[in-house]
């Protein structure tokens, strides 16, 4: 197969930010006398964005919107002071990143996080590597699984969505990446388990992510 280019997710694909995330919401939902969720259970809530990640937390009957509102303001200035206390890059990533822009791959980041999170967590990790666009949550596209931002991102680079690789850890990725037209590459490091990858339309799992060298 021939790739020109490769789309990644960001949480539980490039960087494992679960613990920052967890403990940033867990403080919120202390203040608020709420129960707290373990870092296993932050797995299953992640991946829709920060304002789906603050309903998931919460108990059925007190969702209302204005709390969700609330807890969602709490939550974003905690964790825009804390997204980069414990996340990193997971073993491999950057290796992948260099080889790849090495060989001439164009690279690209889409998340569901909101842009200014993303931004700022893809500019602190990886000063090294040059990603051509790097797009978060914002008023301007829709989220995932909704295919219009990557569309946008292959539209900006000039390459077919068919000349894509997209990498992600959620069945949101896998269902954006297909009905985006680009090749659906699971990472089984991630968040989510094989079986979901797959049954949302995986058409390659990776173990490590310099597995992925194989697919070019």
């Amino acid at each position: 197969m021939t790739f020109k280019a490769v789309l990644f997710d960001l949480d539980g694909t490039l960087v494992n930010s679960l613990e920052d995330l967890a403990d940033c919401m867990n403080l919120v939902l202390r203040d608020h006398g709420f129960r707290q969720h373990s870092v296993e259970e932050y797995k299953n809530m992640i991946g829709n964005g920060i304002r789906r990640l603050v309903y998931e937390s919460l108990a059925e009957d007190v969702r209302s919107d204005e709390l969700v509102s609330e807890c969602y303001d709490f939550m974003m200035n905690e964790y825009r002071a804390n997204c980069i206390t414990k996340t990193r890059p997971y073993s491999g990533v950057v290796d992948l990143l260099i080889r790849l822009s090495s060989r001439g791959i164009k690279l690209a980041v889409l998340s569901n996080k909101a842009d200014e999170l993303v931004r700022k967590v893809v500019s602190s990790l990886f000063p090294e590597v040059h990603f051509g666009v790097i797009m978060g949550s914002s008023a301007e596209w829709p989220r995932k699984p909704d295919p219009s931002a990557a569309l946008e991102i292959s539209r900006r680079f000039g390459i077919q969505p068919a000349d894509f690789v997209y990498v992600g850890d959620t069945d949101v990725d896998m269902q954006t990446a297909n009905r985006a037209g680009m090749y659906a590459v699971g990472a089984l490091w991630g968040f989510r388990s094989k079986e979901e990858l797959l049954a949302s339309g995986a058409k390659h799992l990776i173990n490590y992510p310099t597995d992925l060298l194989r697919v070019f």
